[in-house]
């Protein structure tokens, strides 16, 4: 937005920031907030706080670096109001879990670490954060974030004082700080239509696990080598050793196959071309399949109804169903993405697909985060800052969405606004 049109919406954010803000009990604090959002949304390359201080006519360098840096204002209660107001305007047809990587230089950033970048497509120092976003065809937004703590972190006690990091922060793994989000917006009484994720997600058994343990649907990417029984498959028990011998549990009895190798076996004749949006040049569509598998491997854990009904740990070996949507584009020799979804076994595959596809709004996301509104432009170092900061993103971000989305209002006497004219065929 260049400055005339942040002026225009003075008002409008003046309200806005009064309701995100409510938590913030200090007036100065709040107005600095107001000010740092129009620092975030105004042009200009880049969004550090000493640059958004010199584009603002009431920007003051310490009182910005002071409110994001060393205020002890809760950005919790801030980000639960940002999700309540924009839950209610997207109404997404999916959540989506998935993680961002911010190059940084030096080792004294919080959480900062040699480590696979997304953002260069190479290992490098960076930051990665975990969020889980709301999505639907038409808009989206961050609903929570978590700062990926690497392990080197955890004994370093110079740096995590350095940075401030509280004593309860330490290393957890990216899928178990997605379940911890999800179990923070549980808390707040919100939950996911359906969860939605990229394969480094969606490959991890724990994670579905976790998901299903929820009570939570899932539409997850997966890679081609996870290995999966075909539906009508079934364990089978070895004869009993003996009158007085165990009873031996029911196991399959085949190894599973890879998902790559089931989609070969169905055939090109079982894929069908389904179109899922319109996209800037035409109709995205693509050649699918949807099979009923059972999911296998060594962290695939039993399941709970099965282990809660056994007598003395005896299960009867059959593994949990889900579906398999496979994506085979034409003038392609294979497949080229899977999925796995706990949807219900009546779900269509035009569903399966639409919300397999859904993933697009939060690259999007992130480009306007990053590129917009400065995500990745923080130059503080310290654990409070960077949650200040990101936070403070979020709401820009939800603000600019609900404006986008907002009836757009005629201006008098334009077009719109004049009585029509009868036609002379009417």
């Amino acid at each position: 937005m260049d400055a005339h049109e942040v002026n225009r919406v003075r008002a409008t954010l003046g309200l806005y920031v009064a309701d995100v803000f409510a938590s913030v009990s200090r007036k100065d604090q709040r107005a600095k907030g107001d000010c740092y959002l129009r620092g975030l949304m105004l042009d200009g390359r880049r969004k550090s706080i000493q640059a958004m201080a010199a584009r603002l006519p009431d920007g003051n360098e310490q009182n910005l670096q002071q409110f994001v840096n060393q205020s002890t204002w809760d950005p919790v209660p801030v980000q639960r109001r940002i999700c309540e107001r924009m839950l209610s305007l997207i109404s997404p047809t999916a959540w989506v879990i998935d993680d961002v990587s911010l190059p940084k230089d030096g080792r004294m950033s919080v959480a900062v670490a040699p480590q696979y970048c997304g953002a260069l497509g190479t290992r490098a120092n960076c930051q990665v954060a975990v969020s889980v976003h709301a999505a639907s065809d038409t808009a989206s937004c961050p609903l929570q974030w978590r700062l990926f703590l690497p392990k080197e972190w955890e004994a370093d006690t110079h740096r995590r004082t350095v940075t401030r990091v509280p004593p309860e922060a330490n290393h957890r793994e990216k899928w178990r700080l997605a379940l911890d989000m999800l179990d923070t917006l549980a808390g707040w009484g919100m939950r996911p239509p359906v969860i939605v994720a990229d394969a480094a997600y969606g490959t991890n058994a724990h994670l579905r696990a976790g998901l299903t343990d929820r009570g939570m649907d899932y539409m997850l990417a997966v890679r081609a080598d996870i290995t999966a029984h075909p539906f009508h498959a079934l364990p089978e028990a070895p004869e009993r050793n003996g009158p007085a011998g165990c009873w031996p549990q029911p196991r399959y009895r085949h190894p599973a196959p890879s998902l790559a190798a089931l989609a070969a076996g169905l055939g090109p004749q079982a894929f069908t071309t389904i179109a899922w949006r319109q996209g800037t040049r035409g109709e995205l569509r693509s050649r699918f399949a949807a099979v009923r598998v059972r999911p296998a491997g060594k962290a695939v854990e039993r399941p709970i109804r099965a282990a809660a009904s056994s007598e003395q740990g005896w299960w009867d070996g059959i593994l949990p169903d889900c579906w398999l949507l496979v994506e085979w584009p034409d003038h392609t020799e294979a497949p080229t993405d899977y999925w796995l979804s706990s949807l219900p076994a009546d779900t269509p595959i035009a569903e399966l697909v639409r919300l397999a596809k859904v993933r697009w709004r939060i690259e999007h996301d992130y480009r306007e985060l990053k590129h917009g509104l400065g995500l990745d432009h923080f130059e503080g170092r310290s654990w409070p800052g960077w949650h200040h900061h990101v936070t403070l993103v979020t709401a820009a971000h939800a603000f600019l969405t609900e404006q986008r989305l907002a009836p757009k209002v005629p201006a008098p006497g334009s077009l719109s606004t004049r009585p029509s004219t009868p036609s002379k065929t009417s």
